[in-house]
């Protein structure tokens, strides 16, 4: 997971999204809002609607890769998937920002888990509600899942290349950026699925022979436009966090080192 850059959603769009969120704000107390966001969601969120129609072409020209769920990058997105959950915070239901695009393997699992970070007291707090349970504000606090639109996950997270090519923590264990990171890795199972796993270590493979490819052609005399072609295939090549962290880790990994110092304009790829 990587940090997603941001597209502006068409006027009309966003228009609309706020016409549709003054429906739920005035609906009463927070039961009657999440019963409203529940239900004019899944009314409204139809690729017929004109707004939701906006919302997917946005969120798919964000996407990294060919159109990849923002969370795994493995398989291809087509969910809108609400970073805080609908169910419990319907004040955000048809707010754009709130809005990734993600795969069923990864919105699935999710689903409405969700937990906070308290602000005083930096501890973990699973906001989830269960079912039947008493529908009434969450505790207050920072999201514990990392929303790769408005942060960067590699400031929490590292992907390890050497071995296992799974995702570890960056920082010192029960820090809040260690839970967050620890808690956006269990939720979305991006350690669990042994085929996600098996794809970065292919998609490693990928990235190192496209690396090599370029670095022939541009020693046997390739035009410009064939080596921008070349580069501009590092962007929409599936896993782009192995890319980014191939880069950020080439100089303690002997192969890519190598590699880069023949090629140093590939860190701009």
């Amino acid at each position: 997971m990587i940090r997603i850059p941001d597209a502006v959603l068409p006027a009309q769009a966003n228009g609309l999204l706020e016409q549709y969120q003054a429906e739920v704000d005035g609906k009463g107390n927070y039961a009657a809002r999440v019963a409203a966001a529940k239900s004019l969601f899944s009314s409204r969120n139809k690729r017929r609607n004109p707004a939701f129609a906006a919302v997917r072409d946005t969120l798919t020209s964000m996407c990294r890769g060919l159109g990849r769920c923002m969370y795994c990058e493995d398989a291809p997105a087509d969910e809108v998937e609400h970073h805080s959950p609908k169910d419990l915070y319907p004040e955000l239901v048809f707010v754009w920002r709130n809005y990734l695009y993600a795969c069923g393997p990864c919105n699935g699992p999710k689903n409405n888990q969700f937990a906070v970070i308290d602000q005083d007291t930096q501890q973990f707090i699973d906001v989830s509600r269960l079912r039947k349970a008493p529908v009434v504000p969450p505790a207050a606090g920072k999201p514990a899942l990392l929303d790769p639109r408005r942060e960067d996950p590699f400031d929490f997270l590292m992907l390890d290349l050497r071995d296992t090519f799974q995702l570890t923590p960056l920082h010192v264990p029960e820090t809040p950026e260690y839970l967050r990171a620890e808690y956006t890795i269990r939720v979305l199972r991006l350690n669990e699925r042994d085929l996600l796993v098996a794809a970065r270590a292919d998609a490693f493979g990928g990235y190192r022979a496209r690396l090599r490819e370029f670095i022939q052609q541009r020693e046997a005399g390739a035009s410009a436009d064939d080596l921008a072609r070349l580069g501009n295939g590092f962007q929409t090549a599936p896993h782009a966090t192995v890319w980014a962290e191939m880069k950020r880790q080439h100089r303690h990994l002997p192969e890519l080192a190598e590699l880069f110092a023949q090629a140093p304009e590939a860190l701009a790829f």
